[in-house]
């Protein structure tokens, strides 16, 4: 038996727009690039300090870290990195909120990646 695709929806779901598909508005798109550089810039400024900070460490700050150099190089390229395509992902777009949305969670994971890089002494 053949089957075939028919169309069963009604005249009013085809006309509807779908909410996520729809472009959001210039000042959304301001908002959520605003919300970016400042969770980038604490990624970038706090991220390395919470790395290396050591609660049982006389001086408060872990000794031997494995991966400094790792560590170092993603908070000062990679975050103002993502930060910047981020940005510029959100105007240019054509639906930046998606490339907002997907630029926090990159930023997200860089900084537990360096939370976790902080974590591992050698």
């Amino acid at each position: 038996m053949d089957h075939t695709d028919t169309d069963t929806g009604t005249a009013a779901e085809a006309a509807a727009p779908d909410p996520f598909e729809a472009p959001l508005p210039k000042s959304l798109l301001v908002l959520l690039a605003f919300a970016v550089v400042v969770f980038g810039g604490l990624v970038w400024l706090v991220g390395p300090l919470l790395a290396i900070a050591c609660d049982s460490c006389q001086d408060g700050v872990r000794g031997s870290v494995r991966f400094i150099g790792t560590l170092t190089a993603i908070a000062r390229y990679g975050v103002p990195l993502a930060t910047l395509v981020t940005v510029l992902g959100i105007f240019t777009a054509r639906r930046g909120g998606r490339a907002g949305c997907i630029g926090l969670a990159v930023l997200t994971v860089l900084l537990v990646l360096m939370l976790v890089l902080g974590r591992i002494t050698g």
